[in-house]
């Protein structure tokens, strides 16, 4: 608060510090130092404080015990500090002072960061009056006073000189941190004895020093060879931040010391093939071989920039150990890894059985630009403490250029530092300087020591710059003219280092070049076997957990009968109807428990959610592992699951799906936070380490799927083609026109289906409880792993056509094209089509009595079942015509694609036609009543001569 310093002999004293003392005696006298109790008891009686104010609501501060509102700072004030005088007679001028120094500690806390030195190119920072004794009018005079410092870790009493060198040297040298917004003061009392025990300095020794110097010798060496043997072209130069490489080799040593055996690392482009020859051990002629482009054949429509690639090996520490590391690969999509990287985490440590979450971790490099303004980085950090998705604590390391492109941080964020969006967690952040490689060892040791402590994410911005522009093409002086000229000053992290270990005398000049020439005479070596003619890369393509799995075409994988015998599934579908005995459901909840009942005995056909359940409990007790997550899930949006219940005494819940036998697999049914970027891509990274599992992210509506298309687009939809990875994962999409206005109707069917080539996806859209349960079964039952994307249906979870008998589920498999019912052979018309709009169709042919209709539904839209079609309405007469039907308008759902791929004469045999709702730029109308409207004239128009 403002320190309003009043003069009164004989000291100077804090009227708001007196009036917040008086206030706080005149309600408990015991919560005030002796000294000030001691007189504040002499001051004489007033009438004005004879009865204290009640409190009123928390909304009326006026009625709120405060000095200022309600006149107790007229007996201290006495009109004219007559109070102020007299208390500063008798109260201990020690105590006074105390609490000043006390006041000037706590602020260096909290705002030493501000003139911390942890820019390299020396930009002026704000001056920050607060951090100066004499805003707390402290003199010089007090400077050689000694004062009780019992709140500084390791003394009980220092001059205040001591106390503002410690201070400065904690908190505004090459480190500045930002800690003091945790609320929990175990967590703070712990990082202030860490940091202010030692100064904020680790004492490194000559073999630390040696190899944070080979490192940024490493690192320095790479890029000048780089820039050298490639002119002009793009490798996205870590030069200005090298300081990565000895933070991430002294990152990994520090996890091993805590028993990390795995770390997963995701990061951008700027710095990643550094990344990838000095800390992820990858040839260096493989990188080489990518700049050289050699073999152009091989990448006919596929791959990726080398910029983009991730790796995978083991790292071998300072102390000898091992670690696994694996780099995800990224698109340009910057920050979008994130929610990949931190999934992949959760599904090592659910694999490995790793419940305290200490054996794998994730590592997550940004940049600064990104950090602030991509919002995946919130959606990421907000999943970091939910138990659905925590991983015990990402570390996060922000590699600062203070630039982003062209675009300064003055235009690119609101915020003091790119790291603001981290204080909503309850973390440290911790900004250094990248050109003073030992307070990043410190800031490394405190990170990894805080996560293993306290299994939390925890934040290194790490202050560096960018040599060249974004790219080495680019020219940044056009744009940051005195930017640039200040940067073309500075030497290297990496000389400015060895000069400082020589002027310690702990290396040698014979010892820093010797290991500058052998990197470059390895790189030298590595070059010549990529330019070797013949030289080809070792394939690592689906080894470890994807062994026995494939991608490639469909028909190359054997379909495979998915049922599960009659009695094994009345079996577990009762047991999902047994609750303890201390449970007490809801009464809708135990009438819906009774037609599942009645469901297992056969006395009731089977709906859309009970079908699923029965799904999953056959999965998980074959050994298969089941994840579901999205908004609402548990319920479901449309009260539809009900897999997770809850007492309706206590709330407490109970998942029937996890006590159905004692050696089953686990199942995980969890409701997400209001993301889908996030959320998604935490989904398709469990996926990619877990390809014997059926993972499934369910959209509130399938309309919000949109929300997270660029994981759809750069990850799920294209990774097989650019980096030849495999995933598993399910998409549920509620999808279908009922009149609920255009942002509750299109899961954007056409969207997937322009997104679909080479058979990189599944897209279908069942119609009935038994064609949903066998499609889920299918994509774990047999070894063909790609997305599988699937629109659900809202109406129908409780049409009364909607349904399927026990029998449906025992025998055979997901058909992909349903062939009419009845069969009608001399049909004069077949209606194709797909979900809900077959049910609408098919009450109109009744109503009208149009036998001669034919109706048949494609269940699978890709890869589109040509021969499964082309059978299904080959026995109707040729020049029978074929009317597409569908919900959507002409330019959405499937038609478009149909009639590119199928033509207007379908398989040279039958008049092709669509009938669609008009072309339109939003997907439905906002009017209930002209839904109907339209729903109904599209009808007629379908069954229309």
């Amino acid at each position: 608060m403002p320190h309003d310093i009043t003069e009164a002999a004989p000291n100077a004293l804090s009227l708001e510090f007196l009036e917040g003392l008086y206030a706080d005696y005149l309600q408990d006298p015991e919560s005030v130092p002796p000294d000030f109790r001691e007189y504040f008891s002499k001051i004489p009686a007033d009438p004005r404080f004879a009865e204290r104010p009640q409190l009123g609501p928390s909304f009326e501060p006026t009625s709120v015990f405060n000095p200022h509102v309600n006149g107790y700072a007229v007996a201290l004030r006495g009109g004219n500090g007559a109070a102020a005088a007299a208390v500063a007679e008798g109260v201990s001028d020690a105590a006074v002072r105390q609490d000043r120094v006390d006041a000037l500690v706590r602020a260096y806390r909290v705002r030493g960061h501000m003139i911390a030195q942890i820019d390299p190119l020396g930009l002026p920072r704000p001056t920050q009056p607060e951090l100066e004794p004499e805003f707390y009018g402290l003199t010089p005079d007090d400077l050689d006073r000694k004062f009780s410092s019992r709140t500084i870790f390791g003394a009980e009493a220092l001059t205040l000189r001591e106390i503002l060198t410690r201070l400065r040297n904690t908190y505004c040298r090459s480190i500045g941190v930002q800690f003091m917004h945790i609320d929990d003061l175990t967590v703070k009392n712990w990082l202030q004895d860490r940091m202010e025990g030692s100064e904020n300095r680790i004492q490194l020794s000559r073999e630390e020093q040696l190899r944070i110097l080979t490192k940024l010798t490493d690192a320095v060496i790479f890029e000048e060879f780089i820039q050298k043997k490639f002119v002009g072209a793009k490798s996205f130069s870590l030069e200005g931040s090298e300081s990565l490489i000895p933070l991430l080799a002294f990152a990994v040593d520090r996890a091993a010391e805590h028993g990390v055996d795995e770390i997963v690392l995701g990061m951008a482009h700027r710095g990643r093939l550094n990344v990838l020859a000095n800390i992820m051990g990858k040839n260096p002629r493989d990188i080489f071989r990518e700049f050289q482009d050699n073999d152009p054949e091989l990448f006919f429509g596929s791959g990726d920039v080398k910029y983009h690639l991730g790796h995978s090996s083991d790292f071998v520490t300072a102390s000898g150990r091992t670690v696994h590391l694996s780099l995800c690969f990224n698109p340009s999509h910057l920050e979008f890894v994130n929610p990949v990287v931190v999934g992949r985490t959760r599904a090592k440590q659910d694999r490995a059985g790793d419940v305290a979450r200490s054996k794998k971790i994730a590592i997550l490099i940004h940049g600064d630009a990104a950090f602030a303004g991509e919002g995946i980085v919130q959606e990421t950090l907000n999943l970091s403490q939910l138990d659905a998705y925590t991983t015990g604590g990402t570390i996060h390391i922000v590699v600062n250029n203070q630039i982003g492109f062209t675009t300064p941080p003055s235009q690119g964020r609101s915020t003091t530092y790119a790291t603001d969006v981290a204080k909503m967690l309850q973390i440290p952040i911790f900004h250094v300087n990248g050109e003073d490689p030992e307070a990043v060892a410190q800031v490394v040791r405190l990170a990894m020591d805080f996560r293993d402590t306290f299994l939390r994410d925890v934040v290194i911005d790490m202050y560096g710059y960018r040599r060249y522009g974004h790219n080495e093409t680019d020219e940044p002086s056009f744009t940051q003219p005195l930017l640039y000229r200040a940067i073309a000053r500075r030497k290297s992290v990496r000389d400015g280092y060895l000069e400082h270990l020589l002027r310690l005398g702990g290396v040698t000049k014979e010892e820093a070049d010797r290991i500058a020439v052998e990197r470059r005479e390895h790189l030298e070596a590595e070059l010549s076997e990529a330019s070797r003619k013949g030289y080809q890369r070792v394939a690592d393509w689906l080894g470890g957990y994807w062994k026995g799995y494939r991608g490639g075409p469909e028909a190359d994988v054997p379909d495979v009968d998915t049922g599960v015998d009659r009695a094994r599934l009345s079996e577990l579908l009762r047991k999902q109807t047994e609750l303890p005995s201390n449970f007490h459901p809801h009464k809708q909840i135990e009438r819906l428990l009774g037609q599942r009942r009645a469901m297992a005995d056969g006395q009731r056909p089977l709906d859309w959610g009970t079908a699923e359940l029965l799904a999953f409990a056959t999965l998980v007790t074959e050994g298969t592992r089941v994840r579901l997550t999205g908004q609402d899930s548990g319920r479901g949006t449309f009260s539809q699951r009900h897999a997770v219940l809850h007492d309706y005494e206590d709330g407490h819940a109970y998942v029937p799906l996890c006590h159905l036998d004692p050696n089953q697999a686990p199942i995980e049914i969890y409701n997400s936070p209001l993301s889908e970027a996030g959320v998604l891509g935490f989904e398709y990274g469990y996926s990619l380490d877990w390809p014997d599992a059926l993972v499934l992210w369910e959209a509130q509506f399938g309309d919000f799927a949109n929300a997270a298309q660029v994981i759809i687009d750069q990850f799920l939809v294209s990774a097989e083609d650019k980096w030849r990875r495999l995933s598993g994962l399910v998409m549920l999409l509620p999808h279908g026109y009922e009149g609920q206005g255009p942002e509750h109707s299109s899961a954007r069917l056409e969207r997937f289906l322009t997104l679909a080539a080479e058979e990189n996806i599944q897209v279908v859209q069942p119609s009935t409880p038994a064609q949903y349960f066998h499609v889920l079964r299918r994509q774990v039952v047999r070894p063909w792993r790609k997305p599988l994307i699937v629109f659900t249906p809202k109406s129908l979870l409780r049409h009364p056509l909607c349904t399927s008998s026990l029998d449906e589920f025992a025998t055979g498999r997901f058909q992909r094209v349903l062939p009419d019912v009845k069969r009608p052979k001399d049909a004069s018309k077949v209606l194709l089509c797909s979900g809900k709009i077959y049910y609408d169709l098919y009450k109109r042919r009744e109503e009208m009595g149009r036998d001669d209709v034919a109706i048949v539904r494609i269940e699978q839209f890709y890869p589109l079942p040509d021969p499964i079609l082309r059978a299904a309405i080959d026995q109707y007469d040729d020049g029978t015509p074929v009317v597409w039907v569908q919900e959507e308008p002409e330019n959405m759902g499937a038609w478009r694609l149909l009639r590119a791929r199928l033509g207007p004469m379908l398989f040279g045999r039958f008049p092709f036609r669509g009938v669609c709702r008009a072309e339109s730029a939003s997907p439905a109308t906002g009017s209930a009543n002209c839904h109907r409207l339209e729903q109904q004239r599209l009808l007629e128009r379908a069954f229309a001569d």
